[in-house]
């Protein structure tokens, strides 16, 4: 997994403040190593209780990508309060393949910040669009992805393992515009 990624901590907490502006959340974002994959994979338990948790060996095999971008926010505590999890597939998509964000520190913007940077992370390398799965019944995150851009493509019948159907929605991130250089300006 490569961890070279890293925005700059002064950038990451100005994003943070300005999108918490009224919330009261202190922490860290930092990438996921692989000695933090039981905790990783048991903070997903804690976020989804009705049994669409990852197995521990699913974490181990994304966390081992070489194609995977791992991300967490941790507490001033040093608790991890939420992550996210993304592979660069082989046609070049970028796939958030998992998030989630302790029950305890949800609605403060910590999913909004995990996203927003791996989009960056993605752009970064080139990928210039992001699919992620959503169950049909999470209407909060929905409206989240939707806030982010994120457009609703196909329901997929049976999805979760549980039965349940899901949603895929993709973003389409365009790269940032090089300037053009001062000699070729118009005279």
């Amino acid at each position: 997994m490569d961890m070279s990624d890293s925005t700059s901590t002064d950038r990451l907490r100005a994003l943070a403040a300005l999108l918490n502006s009224t919330q009261r959340f202190t922490g860290a974002l930092r990438p996921i190593c692989l000695a933090e994959l039981d905790e990783v994979w048991q903070l997903d338990l804690r976020c989804f209780v009705d049994g669409e948790a990852y197995e521990r060996e699913t974490f181990n095999y994304l966390l081992t990508s070489p194609n995977a971008i791992a991300r967490q926010i941790r507490t001033d505590k040093d608790e991890m309060a939420a992550f996210i999890v993304a592979l660069i597939e082989i046609d070049g998509v970028g796939h958030i393949t998992a998030i989630g964000v302790d029950p305890g520190y949800r609605r403060q913007g910590l999913a909004r910040l995990l996203l927003l940077n791996i989009e960056e992370t993605f752009r970064n390398r080139g990928i210039s669009t992001i699919r992620l799965e959503v169950r049909v019944e999470n209407h909060a995150a929905i409206t989240l992805y939707e806030e982010l851009g994120y457009v609703l493509v196909q329901r997929l019948n049976h999805y979760y393992s549980s039965g349940a159907d899901g949603y895929m929605m993709v973003k389409s991130i365009n790269q940032p515009e090089l300037a053009a250089p001062a000699d070729s300006a118009p005279r």
